[in-house]
């Protein structure tokens, strides 16, 4: 369909599952946080269930039109994945520099990275049981991870991408066999380091998607606007996408109020184009929504942009979540209504 709506991954998680005061008091967690859980561990795999199909039936009622599973079991977009790959000490956590600047605990790489076993395939096999809409399911991105490592044994930090690479182009195609209909992989540290990321992180990106078959979409950006709130005013790196194996790339939009020339440079791709300002919790009318959406036209064609907030809603209260992700769907049927 003309403008389909989506989530870029994550929803806000209920009260009653995660602590909000611990999780916006420090930086999205990369090695385990179990603090943070408001359940006895017991059941805490009830209580996932539960907030997913919570997050579903959101979804489903704001009127969005493909369905993810809002991230309620991850502590963080990246530290769920991350921390279950061989190679890694978790009992002695590392540090590196977050995006920002200050150090964070990290995972530390002491043999060679290896996927032990799938992490996220119940999460799609449950999703797509309780919706009969698409479903997108998101995986952290092999360079992000290795950003977001301490490395203690690669003699060469591009060969640590190229494996985390490895492990996530195995969990892809097992999340495309549990019933995936798009398969997302998170790279925000591409913008934050792009001389990296031209360095190796390109090169990891494909390793990530050979031999994929099925709709592969690609998430950067500036950061939770709960914790990041300077903007720039465009992307470090965007264009160098245009040749790499991903189908959909997903950018925000609204509060940088980012100039859409840039979407030219995106020849062949589809864009989510990010259009709700999270770093706000007021909630936009459609009419704001439309015409951020009309920004983007001139620039790309209709048939392709996937309409999205500009990051995930984790922080946000869930009723401004849910108004927010509402308006995002109504502004999307204005237009879709203008266009045909």
């Amino acid at each position: 369909m003309l403008l389909p709506t989506s989530l870029v991954g994550s929803y806000a998680q209920p009260d009653w599952l995660i602590d909000k005061v611990k999780l916006k008091g420090r930086f999205p967690p990369r090695v385990r946080a179990t603090e943070l859980w408001r359940v006895d561990p017991a059941y805490l795999e009830e209580a996932f269930d539960d907030a997913t199909l919570l997050a579903i039936r959101d979804q489903e009622r704001a009127g969005l039109d493909i369905i993810t599973d809002g991230e309620m079991r991850r502590e963080s977009y990246s530290n769920r994945f991350a921390t279950a790959l061989e190679g890694v000490d978790l009992d002695n956590p590392g540090v590196a520099l977050d995006r920002s600047g200050e150090p964070n605990p990290v995972p530390r790489v002491t043999g060679k990275i290896r996927r032990k076993h799938a992490v996220e395939t119940r999460d799609v096999e449950f999703l797509r049981a309780h919706t009969d809409r698409m479903i997108k399911i998101t995986v952290p991105g092999p360079f992000t991870m290795a950003q977001q490592a301490q490395n203690d044994f690669y003699k060469h930090e591009a060969e640590m991408a190229q494996d985390y690479a490895v492990a996530v182009n195995a969990e892809i195609k097992d999340l495309f066999a549990a019933g995936a209909d798009i398969v997302q992989i998170d790279e925000p540290y591409m913008q934050a380091r792009p001389e990296k990321a031209r360095a190796y992180g390109l090169a990891a990106l494909e390793t990530a998607f050979d031999g994929v078959e099925g709709r592969t979409a690609l998430h950067i950006c500036f950061g939770y606007a709960a914790l990041i709130h300077e903007r720039p005013q465009g992307y470090n790196f965007l264009p160098e996408l245009a040749g790499s194996p991903v189908q959909q790339i997903s950018i925000e939009t609204a509060q940088s109020k980012l100039d859409c020339s840039v979407l030219e440079s995106l020849t062949g791709k589809t864009v989510i184009l990010g259009v709700l300002d999270l770093s706000t919790h007021d909630i936009e009318t459609p009419e704001d929504v439309a015409a951020r959406i009309r920004r983007a036209l001139p620039h790309i064609a209709a048939e392709r942009l996937v309409i999205a907030p500009d990051c995930g809603l984790k922080y946000l209260p869930r009723e401004v979540a849910f108004g927010k992700m509402k308006a995002m769907a109504d502004g999307a049927a204005i237009v879709r209504g203008e266009l045909s």
